[in-house]
């Protein structure tokens, strides 16, 4: 492009060397001279822009060395601040108009300094006209008493910023005034050096070294590229609307900005341009060059993708996740107990495993002999998708798709509040600041009110604290490296913390107690040194779609009757739990992705209650969701896989109720219901070493803080700057916590798939009842079901125990259990392994590869209305001295060609009572129909076809919960829980 006969480049020459004024009425030449004009962004605009003396760098002083998008712009900026003061038109008749303008056009310059006009600063300011401007050479100047302005006044300092030093306290008693290239000092009688109640003051590029700055409503500052050093503060008590931009903020011995009070209801006349001027902002922030990292599952799990959608889909095998981990998916020989191995092998199993060897070489055997029960109540759980893919349940392969978090948008539009509250700017408004090397950055109490965007806050106690019904909004902000928590909020505060990033605090990256009730959406919150979040003390809060990772403790940390709703959120690669719910802590936890934690995936224990739905616990290097001691709390719907350790540990005297999870291809235990007695080592077993104390200061509790419990120098500083604990007062009544669940005295297990686990299905060594329902445990590596220890009823009704790599349903000595109403298909081992004392009644058990039902050593039992059908071995064979009744069974032969008796009693055994059995052979020479199940169908019968749906989890089992669980963890449990190998 030409203009004129030159060339662009040499135009660019000439262009360089005008001022301002003339490179304005140059871009109204024309369309061609315009573009010429923009086009000097980076070399004349960006000149003018660090040449002018009242401004400094536009991205000073949180990132000095980044260019702005555009210098002419920052330039633009820069000139409409400059200019909110003088924008104090009166509304009156013309007359008195057109003279207000002959007094802006005619104003005088004053000189102050040695030599000039003034000697000192009080001599010019009584002399000076409205608007007039006061030049203050360079020099010291010092007032003994208070200075007021009582005329519109504007104050420059001459020459480099910090020539000119100012020791006065002033008090603004005028419309509007301006204050320039100055620094201030306090005087001898006060730390208070400028003052303003009614007016507006604009202050440019100005130093504060150990002064304070006081604003008070209908009063309105401010201020821009301006320094706060050596303990200088700015304080607002009561104000409407303030602007502090680009202020660097050092060296605090308080809060740097302390906001207090609600904002005045009368307005001054720089309200409207203030609101007007910060909407006309650019968007602005901070750079996040710590992107969350990713870890060898990352891609698999949907953990870190562009929210350009609710789901990522990326298939993965069970083998490849097995590989990426280092994980042996076989886990043979696992040890469940002193004695008891998964891998052995019964003498029922061996003669299977030998007879299917030996036919190795003879014909086929046709299959019509086997009872189908492929329409069990449960059925609706395995059969393939309408578009072909497998369900949950009988897929090989863990899940593929994980939901993403919602971006800031998207929860602004489905959250009215939330929206309201972004829009806001009533109160101080603080953009581009740098907090630093300090004890507090803002503070804000009483009903304050305060927007903070794009601010650094780095190396201080703590960032942000709002108390007693005040409200923040936090908007791209960094808090990071502060020696407390970086966020604190209490006694009913709220507002608004989105798209943040707070990372490598001391303490918790945000703090929430005492009814304090924020927004906490699409942050960043990792690195830290302690928890992500902490919500304590009746503390409540909205934590929606965070990102929160690589901290060291929990990555959301709930107790003393803290009652957030966590939902939507990434919770993944922490040093410890990814939530945890302590010390009578709720909440409601749905919809999260809580993945590649070191220890649990979700923690709950000491009077837990949360609810947790429909989340992704997965990928863990320990359990998935361990319940510890006196833990509570309803865990339904969530889909609990791959994890190295458990899918689900309950241990304790806990009382959990899970409902619907689909807990998959975990690599020890499905389901682990533990209680282990070791009174020799008692004080290791419930985690009390040396230097351990409770939260709160119960000493010697017996019982690890929390999922992520070190010590006592590993605990959370919960009693911040001397807060008494008084939670007594704070927290809600038994009855309205348990309002809106179904009440229950015993532990509920029902309505899960436990599914495609490296070792036992269900695994149960409890010394309370256990009331386990409507479950579906197919394909795990192990026993699908084993009762270890269960000194009081475990009862286990209506599930459907299927396909299993050993036994089906395994009961050792003294354990007390009722078997009712469930199906027992195709178990590589037993159907039903029974050594101790109880129930088997109404159950089907078919096509197990050892004995139908084998009750064994001096079980007292009643074996009841089975309908049985081996494979190979007996259908009900007694060995040893069992005391019982056995009566009323139906047995079909299995394999033809099978010549183990279908109901076999040792010889000897006098006490065990057979009655009214009914075995059915084969008759290979009068061909009948196939034997079917039927009146009752397959067991479990179908309750509801509508699977499992959350909705319908109260109402599906109509059978009474009367028990509870009892599990404490021992020292050394070297085969248990990933958990207990760690403690």
């Amino acid at each position: 492009m030409e203009v004129g006969s030159l060339p662009v480049e040499l135009w660019r020459v000439i262009l360089a060397y005008l001022p301002l004024p003339d490179l304005g009425r140059c871009c109204q030449v024309c369309l061609a001279w315009r573009e010429l004009i923009l086009s000097l962004d980076n070399t004349r605009w960006r000149q003018l822009c660090l040449d002018c003396p009242e401004c400094r760098h536009p991205n000073w002083p949180s990132q000095p060395h980044e260019e702005p998008p555009s210098w002419r712009e920052a330039l633009k900026q820069h000139a409409l601040c400059t200019r909110t003061w003088t924008q104090n038109v009166p509304e009156l008749q013309s007359s008195a108009c057109l003279l207000f303008f002959r007094r802006r056009k005619d104003r005088r310059v004053w000189h102050v300094g040695p030599g000039c006009e003034f000697e000192t600063l009080r001599g010019a300011l009584g002399a000076v006209g409205p608007y007039d401007r006061v030049v203050l050479h360079p020099g010291v100047y010092e007032e003994h008493a208070e200075v007021a302005l009582k005329v519109p006044v504007e104050l420059v300092g001459l020459g480099q910023l910090g020539e000119v030093a100012l020791l006065v306290c002033m008090e603004q008693q005028c419309p509007t005034a301006r204050l320039c290239n100055l620094v201030f000092m306090p005087p001898w009688f006060s730390t208070v050096v400028y003052k303003a109640s009614w007016g507006h003051v604009q202050i440019d590029n100005c130093n504060f070294e150990g002064a304070q700055l006081q604003i008070r409503g209908p009063g309105t500052c401010q201020a821009r590229f301006c320094s706060f050093s050596q303990g200088s503060s700015a304080h607002f008590l009561g104000v409407v609307l303030s602007l502090l931009d680009s202020c660097d903020f050092s060296g605090s011995d308080t809060a740097s900005v302390t906001i207090e009070g609600p904002p005045v209801s009368e307005r001054n006349w720089a309200c409207k341009h203030l609101a007007a001027l910060a909407r006309t902002f650019p968007s602005c922030g901070v750079s996040w060059n710590n992107s969350p990292p990713r870890g060898p599952q990352a891609g698999s799990t949907g953990g870190h993708q562009t929210p350009s959608a609710n789901v990522k889909k990326e298939h993965v095998s069970i083998e490849d996740w097995q590989r990426r981990t280092g994980v042996d998916a076989m886990c043979q020989g696992t040890v469940i107990e002193d004695g008891w191995s998964d891998g052995d092998c019964s003498e029922g199993e061996e003669e299977s495993r030998d007879a299917r060897g030996t036919n190795n070489g003879k014909k086929p055997v046709t299959l019509d002999y086997k009872i189908s029960y492929d329409h069990h109540g449960l059925s609706h759980l395995l059969k393939p998708q309408p578009d072909g893919s497998l369900p949950l349940a009988s897929s090989p392969d863990p899940p593929s798709a994980t939901p993403v978090p919602l971006t800031f948008q998207q929860e602004l539009d489905r959250d009215p509040e939330a929206q309201m509250l972004e829009a806001s700017t009533l109160g101080c408004i603080l953009r581009r600041c740098l907090f630093r090397e300090g004890k507090g950055g803002v503070h804000l109490s009483n009903y304050g009110q305060a927007r903070l965007e794009g601010n650094v806050f780095r190396r201080l106690n703590y960032a942000v604290r709002c108390i007693q019904n005040s409200t923040v909004v936090m908007l791209r902000n960094e808090v990071c490296e502060c020696r407390a928590s970086g966020v604190f909020l209490r006694l009913s505060a709220q507002g608004l913390i989105a798209e943040n990033n707070i990372h490598s605090n001391g303490e918790a990256g945000l703090d929430i107690r005492k009814g304090a009730n924020p927004i906490i959406v699409c942050n960043k919150i990792h690195s830290g040194l302690r928890s992500g979040v902490v919500v304590l003390g009746n503390g409540k809060g909205s934590i929606r779609s965070n990102q929160i990772y690589n901290n060291k403790e929990a990555g959301v940390y709930i107790l003393f009757s803290g009652n957030p709703v966590v939902s939507g959120n990434h919770i993944f690669q922490g040093q410890a739990a990814g939530i945890a719910i302590n010390e009578n802590g709720r909440g409601m936890i749905t919809d999260n992705v809580i993945k590649e934690n070191q220890w649990g995936g979700v923690d709950i224990r000491r009077g837990g209650d949360p609810v947790l739905r429909n989340n992704h616990i997965c990928y863990g290097y320990s359990d998935g969701v361990v319940v510890g001691e006196r833990g509570r709390g309803l865990i339904e719907g969530n889909r609990v896989y791959c994890n190295k350790g458990c899918g689900v540990w309950v241990m304790s005297s806990s009382l959990p109720q899970l409902l619907g999870n689909y807990i998959t291809h975990n690599y020890m235990y499905g389901l682990a219901v533990f209680c282990r007695k070791d009174p020799d080592n008692a004080e290791a077993r419930e985690g009390n070493w040396p230097g351990q104390e409770g939260v709160g200061g119960e000493a010697g509790s017996g019982e690890r803080r929390d999922a992520e419990g070190e010590g006592r120098e590993g605990q959370e500083n919960l009693n911040e700057e001397g807060e008494l604990f008084a939670w007594e007062s704070d927290l809600d009544s038994e009855d309205e916590r348990h309002s809106a669940r179904r009440s229950i005295s015993v532990a509920l297990v029902e309505s899960n798939c436990m599914s495609f686990n490296g070792a036992v299905g269900l695994y149960v060594k409890s010394s309370e009842p256990l009331n386990v329902f409507a479950n579906l445990v197919n394909s795990n590596r192990g026993t699908g079901v084993a009762v270890l220890q269960s000194s009081q009823l475990t009862r286990l009704v209506t599930n459907c125990v299927l396909g299993n790599g050993r036994g089906g349903v395994t009961v050792e000595k003294d354990c007390r259990v009722e078997l009712r109403g469930n199906g027992v298909y195709k178990n590589s081992g037993h159907g039903v392994s029974f050594c101790g004392s109880g129930q088997i009644v109404e159950n089907d058990v078919v096509g197990n590869r050892g004995y139908g039902v084998q009750v064994s050593g001096s079980a007292n039992i009643k074996v009841l209305r089975n309908r049985i059908q081996p494979a190979q071995g007996c259908g009900v064979a007694v060995l040893g001295p069992v005391k019982g009744v056995i009566h009323d069974n139906l047995l079909f032969q299995g394999h033809p060609e099978s010549k183990k008796a279908l109901l076999h009693v040792d010889a000897g055994n006098e006490s065990c009572v057979l009655r009214n059995n009914s075995v059915l052979r084969h008759n290979n020479s009068c061909p009948a129909p196939p034997w079917v199940l039927e009146n009752p169908p397959p067991r479990p019968v179908a309750i509801s076809p509508s699977g499992l749906s959350s909705s319908q989890y109260p109402s599906r089992v109509g059978v009474s919960m009367t028990t509870r669980i009892s599990a404490t963890v021992e020292s050394g449990c070297h085969s248990g829980s990933m958990f207990c190998s760690i403690l």
